[in-house]
């Protein structure tokens, strides 16, 4: 499946919104996410989300809690304290005192058996004179229950006992909550979803195998929560536009009367009508979590949270024994010590270390150690040959594949650790969670937050006197991190320099790699006024990779163009830095091992199929400037970029409304703001006949516009001959 242009540094920002959102990073400069929520967004203005309050949030997934588990005073009391309009609409609550009974009834007591009675009399049977007009039949029918037990599945309650209903009324509550406080999921949950959403539909009906199934079968679950009904009162409103029906209907996979209950239940504005859609999908949290995590590690947002050889890992390539007390302290504070390499080697390969640490003070400072004398603690270090030095390796070879540690700068380093914030995950549920209180969950956060940051400050002081090794994870990651920022601030020489240290081939197996940073440097000096230098760069280097590979000929003479403007900004002009440096992130991580993260698989993959979709359905995404779809395919493509984009497909859907469409297998081109297709039919389907085809027959707009092709934009030659 060919790939999409990603901006991923859009995705770093929906990806860092959603970690803050949800209270997933150590962020003490965000905590305006807890206020109360904002007033819902007008229908006039789609670009943006309303803003979502985390702590609604918890309150909705507490609420759900409760009711899946069956406590339903619980849940009547999180509602009365929080949401007490929802017990003020009968229809919810005859549902609400329904199951209550049930639960009851469930517990099998006598005194639960009277407590059921009593909320027949007292509960139940008021709200069912006037809470919907099944209501009534309903309240008799659960009597029943009385008679037939919870275990017979062939009774006419069956369907009353099964533990399904606490899920079915969880759910629609969860709904009408969402709804009422505008408490929608971060943008970026949505986004993944609807991408999910289109991904499979668009490999069912293409009949073609997805490469990220195993994925998104897992993260987005099948069941859904049920929609909310309407007020009665609703039932009555003015017809809404056929466009925004069938929008929204194809969307989210609604049926047409689906599509109308649900901009009934919002008023008619399209865009809460489709969050309200979009949130009643389920995914899996756990699992999106731990794919935001991974991606936000690769990226160099977050901590790995992983200790760095520099902070005492083991690496593969030494294994050291230290029998001295004081080694633990002088790393963690980064206290001088010397290494006996003359000492003699034990037969497992290990080396015994002796120390000789000032520690500066009195025994008594080194409290905060755990004494390791008598034990064999594991630990790497740098043995860097010099003239000065002797080599003390305890084997005779060398990192893996040839591969050589950058000479990087230890502060610059420490500095970018500096900037992470710290995981945290999804604590602060149990402020909510019964029998917890918020006081003592404080505290034992902050207590966690206090150890964190002391780790963390250890593990930095540690990594001044340390050096970085290639065979250690989480130094791997640094050097990648290293790569990418370097080539972010376009300090393109540099990265040249530090990448053949490390692999003097890499360039070799990436030349397109290599003629985009000194795609970088030539502008670089182009700007800088240095003429000489940077034709002395076109010639060493850009004009042999242009002369080996006939695509980079193109990019080559644009690039010498900024030449010919040496009054302006060549390294201004959109060069995109962010993309090149993903891609060399990326090239870079797969030598020294390191798998990219899945999230990067799902949105090249999504963002594909939602491209090839919108093609097929001849329109444009109603919906994606809405979840920042549009952001997220928003790469610009100069000469420099050229070269590793010219096998993608960019291709995406422009903005506005079509009225009037030509059907087409050949090419798109744009009329105005819509989009048109054109043939040698030249064949013109109103918008109008397309919609009145898609509303009659149920088809997708695609088949629509197909069928009235065949019938020369006729809607009514298309409904007569499918029914005849």
């Amino acid at each position: 499946m060919d790939t999409t242009p990603i901006n991923w540094e859009a995705l770093d920002a929906l990806i860092i919104d959603f970690a803050k959102s949800e209270k997933l990073v150590e962020d003490s400069s965000f905590t305006t996410s807890s206020s109360p929520p904002s007033s819902p967004p007008s229908s006039s203005s789609p670009s943006s989300i309303s803003s979502s309050s985390y702590h609604s949030r918890l309150i909705i997934r507490q609420i759900r809690r409760s009711l899946e588990a069956g406590d339903i005073d619980a849940a009547i009391d999180l509602l009365r304290s929080h949401a007490p309009f929802i017990l003020e609409d009968h229809r919810l609550l005859f549902r609400l005192q329904k199951q209550r009974f049930i639960e009851l009834l469930r517990r099998g007591t006598a005194e639960d058996r009277d407590c059921a009675i009593n909320c027949l009399r007292n509960a139940l049977a008021p709200c069912a004179l006037d809470a919907y007009p099944e209501a009534y039949e309903e309240f008799k029918h659960v009597l029943l229950a009385f008679i037939y037990d919870k275990e017979d599945q062939t009774s006419p309650v069956a369907s009353e006992w099964s533990e399904r209903r606490r899920f079915d009324i969880a759910g629609l509550i969860s709904t009408v909550l969402r709804a009422h406080l505008h408490a929608y999921d971060p943008v970026f949950s949505m986004t993944l979803i609807y991408l999910i959403s289109i991904h499979k539909g668009f490999c069912f009906r293409q009949g073609i195998s997805s490469p990220i199934s195993d994925l998104t079968q897992r993260l987005l679950l099948e069941e859904r929560d049920p929609p909310a009904t309407p007020q009665e009162s609703l039932y009555e409103a003015p017809p809404f536009d056929e466009v925004d029906i069938q929008a929204l209907a194809h969307a989210v996979e609604l049926t047409r009367q689906g599509a109308v209950d649900s901009l009934r239940f919002a008023k008619g504005d399209l865009f809460q009508a489709f969050q309200n859609e979009l949130c009643r999908m389920r995914f899996d949290v756990t699992m999106l979590d731990e794919l935001v995590r991974e991606y936000c590690v690769y990226r160099g947002i977050v901590d790995s949270g992983l200790p760095s050889s520099s902070a005492g890992i083991q690496s593969p390539a030494k294994s050291l024994k230290v029998d001295q007390p004081g080694i633990g302290y002088c790393l963690s504070r980064g206290s001088s010590h010397e290494v006996d390499c003359g000492a003699g080697k034990h037969s497992d390969g290990e080396i015994s270390i002796s120390t000789n640490d000032n520690l500066g003070g009195s025994p008594g400072k080194n409290s905060e150690v755990t004494s390791m004398q008598g034990v064999d603690v594991e630990l790497r270090y740098a043995c860097e040959s010099t003239n000065n030095h002797e080599d003390c390796s305890t084997s005779g070879s060398h990192q893996s594949d040839n591969l050589r540690v950058p000479q990087r700068s230890r502060a610059n380093v420490t500095a970018e650790r500096s900037k992470r914030k710290r995981w945290r995950g999804r604590q602060d549920d149990l402020c909510f969670t019964t029998g917890v209180s918020c006081n003592e969950t404080s505290k034992e956060l902050s207590t966690t937050a206090m150890v964190s940051n002391m780790c963390s400050s250890r593990e930095q002081q540690a990594s001044e006197c340390l050096s970085l090794d290639i065979n250690n994870v989480e130094d791997k990651y640094e050097i990648v991190l290293g790569m990418k920022e370097l080539t972010s601030k376009g300090m393109a020489a540099e990265v040249v320099e530090e990448v053949n240290a490390m692999d003097p081939n890499f360039f070799v197996q990436n030349p397109t790699l290599l003629f985009q940073l000194k795609q970088v440097e030539f502008l670089k000096l182009v700007t800088s006024g240095d003429h000489s230098s940077a034709l002395r760069v076109a010639c060493s280097h850009l004009g042999p990779l242009a002369a080996s590979d006939q695509a980079l000929l193109k990019p080559l003479k644009e690039t010498l163009l900024a030449l010919l403007q040496p009054n302006e900004d060549a390294l201004g002009k959109g060069l995109p830095l962010h993309a090149l440096a993903t891609s060399l992130q990326v090239a870079i991580g797969r030598r020294l091992g390191i798998d990219e993260p899945q999230l990067m698989k799902i949105m090249r993959a999504t963002l594909h199929t939602h491209n090839e979709w919108f093609k097929l359905q001849m329109c444009k995404d109603h919906f994606e400037n809405l979840l920042k779809i549009d952001s997220l395919k928003d790469v610009t493509t100069p000469s420099l970029a050229a070269a590793a984009t010219s096998k993608s497909n960019a291709d995406s859907c422009s903005n506005g409304s079509s009225q009037v469409t030509v059907s087409s297998s050949t090419r798109m081109v744009e009329d105005g703001s819509s989009l048109t297709q054109v043939s040698s039919r030249d064949v013109v389907c109103d918008e109008n006949a397309i919609l009145k085809v898609m509303e009659f027959l149920a088809l997708p707009r695609a088949d629509a516009i197909h069928l009235l092709a065949q019938y020369n934009g006729n809607a009514e030659t298309v409904i007569q001959q499918i029914f005849a």
